[in-house]
């Protein structure tokens, strides 16, 4: 195998060892935190500030900034987040990112081995779920440093060579070079941080006097400033299909980063020697990692510093770019919240369903009426023809609703805890779902007895009002005890279920009586039993939802989290 090859090959091995090693430890990361990230994730829906700090914790434990944009963009999109606390996010996860680049610039080449068989061990032998992740966290970190070391060993024959020199000599003389160096770089790999690892590697190096580096910082800086700009492709892919605000979420992630390239681009001199000032003293080819780290995290500490406070300056921006209002194009029964692109962070995830399934209830819950009112009102007409509409409509939201979390529980991402959890929403949805078929069969009874021009007796609308009051008690409570869960609301479900099962046969028997008496037609038996049938059948779903929430299943709702964290 000829040189060039080898140098190629090397690279992508290392390259791909790196990248996997950087997912690997960023899935385990999160399984690690568990229900932990709840808290995280609380503090996104609060002020900008703490939004910030929120995007830089979230981002550290992700190590992906994409992954962070990725949540922002989708909770702004389904109208979770507002636009600034949005862009406040996007700041603090260029902040959090900058750790990666922190980590690296660690000369840690002498343990990664041990690093990588620590990790394996407890990994492999570990008992518990949490020892297990820890140990992949491990395992994977020494992994992704094995890729920066595969690199670092084949980058070392073109730090000698000629015309790599004097291609670097040319870079570091016309920096816009540079930065489109770190640009189509980052948009090939997309992520800044391979790119930024390639470029500590690369600038390890030693130049032709075996002191210097092969680049030098200041040759550096533009690439970095490239990688910057090419990782806000990530959000603006994501932001596809989605909102205006959302496409102005990751436009913003844009505007952030080339404004702050372009001014450092003009001010690589004084980065260059407050970077040295703050950075290790030391031969430059020893500490150039470093340096590079921290001129990483200036940039991003720096921009965000000097961007928080005008957040409302680049709401205007943003808005000026993607002018406009949205359409209001989500119909009462289309999903809102829904987001597949955020599947891979559980808890994020788990807070869409939630919200979704809490928005589907109250839909249900209106339908429910719609089925009483067309059996027992005054405009039984015009309540059958929306409630006609309603059911069909509210059945494909909950089949939507069902497929994403069943995506959820296959995607791999989720703890065991975080599992069985997603497993009881998905019983919540099904069972919502069955309400609305439930409802769905009512509708074709309505319409039978419609068509053939028979009456429900004023006795049995009587018995039909008695029991959706029953049934929209038990709803009530139902609900109630999944997004809080009150135990107490669910046990009142339990224990009130008997008297729908008791009211079935009660008012079938009246029913009876009444067409002895030839008070009713006895073709309306049929019907009017099966109507009490479904009824009760709702009822036996109210309960199953009631008894996820004696089993711990309840809505993730980030808002509350942070108000009862405020009064401890």
């Amino acid at each position: 195998m000829n040189g060039t090859m080898e140098v190629a090959f090397g690279m992508a091995g290392g390259l791909a060892l790196f990248l996997y090693g950087m997912n690997s430890m960023s899935d385990a990361l999160q399984k690690a935190a568990g229900e932990r990230m709840k808290s995280i994730l609380s503090f996104l829906t609060k002020n900008p500030v703490m939004g910030a700090l929120a995007g830089a914790l979230v981002t550290a434990v992700l190590q992906s900034s994409s992954a962070t944009t990725v949540m922002a963009i989708g909770f702004v999109s389904a109208g979770l987040m507002s636009l600034p606390q949005a862009i406040s996010v996007i700041f603090g996860a260029n902040v959090g990112t900058t750790m990666t680049a922190q980590l690296l610039a660690f000369q840690i080449s002498d343990y990664i081995y041990p690093i990588i068989f620590i990790g394996f061990l407890m990994n492999f032998a570990g008992k518990s779920e949490k020892l297990k992740n820890v140990g992949l966290v491990i395992f994977s970190f020494g992994l992704l440093f094995e890729g920066i070391e595969i690199m670092g060993s084949v980058m070392k024959p073109l730090a000698g060579s000629p015309f790599f020199i004097n291609l670097i000599g040319k870079v570091s003389q016309i920096p816009i070079l540079g930065v489109l160096v770190g640009l189509f770089m980052t948009l090939i790999v997309q992520s800044s941080s391979a790119t930024i690892a390639v470029l500590q590697n690369f600038a390890s190096q030693a130049g032709p006097d075996g002191v210097s580096s092969v680049i030098g910082l200041a040759g550096a800086i533009p690439i970095l400033l490239g990688d910057n700009i090419g990782t806000t492709i990530t959000a603006l892919l994501a932001s596809i299909g989605q909102s205006k605000n959302a496409k102005r979420t990751a436009v913003a992630h844009s505007v952030f980063n080339i404004t702050g390239s372009i001014v450092f681009l003009f001010m690589i001199p004084v980065l260059t020697a407050f970077v040295q000032m703050i950075s290790p003293k030391g031969p430059e080819v020893a500490v150039i990692s470093r340096q590079i780290a921290n001129a990483h995290t200036t940039f991003n500490v720096v921009c965000t510093l000097v961007w928080l406070p005008l957040i409302a300056v680049m709401v205007k921006i943003v808005k000026l770019i993607i002018p406009g209002e949205d359409q209001n194009e989500n119909q009462a029964f289309q999903a809102k919240f829904l987001d597949e692109k955020v599947i891979g962070q559980p808890v994020a995830a788990m807070y869409l369903v939630s919200q979704e399934l809490n928005r589907g209830a109250e839909l249900a819950e209106g339908m429910l009426d719609l089925a009483k009112e067309s059996l027992t009102g005054t405009n039984r007409k015009e309540a059958r023809m929306e409630f006609a509409g309603s059911c069909s409509a509210l059945e494909r939201l909950q089949k939507n609703i069902s497929q994403y979390l069943t995506k959820m529980l296959s995607s791999g991402a989720m703890t065991e805890i975080q599992a069985e959890k997603t497993a009881g929403l998905l019983s919540v949805s099904n069972n919502l779902e069955r309400i609305t078929e439930r409802c769905s069969d009512i509708l074709q009874i309505v319409e039978k007895v419609q068509n053939e021009n028979r009456q429900i007796s004023d006795e049995a609308v009587g018995e039909l009002k008695n029991c959706f009051a029953i049934l929209n008690y038990l709803f009530e409570h139902a609900m109630e005890a999944v997004r809080t869960g009150d135990w107490e609301a669910a046990r009142k479900v339990s224990r009130s279920k008997n008297k729908m099962r008791k009211a079935q046969k009660q008012f079938t028997k009246a029913h009876m009586a009444r067409v002895k008496k030839n008070l009713c037609d006895s073709s309306m038996l049929e019907d009017f039993s099966n109507l009490l049938y479904n009824l009760d059948r709702i009822a036996d779903n109210c309960v199953s939802i009631a008894e996820e929430a004696l089993d711990d299943v309840i809505f993730v709702n980030l808002e509350e989290m942070h108000k009862e964290e405020g009064t401890v």
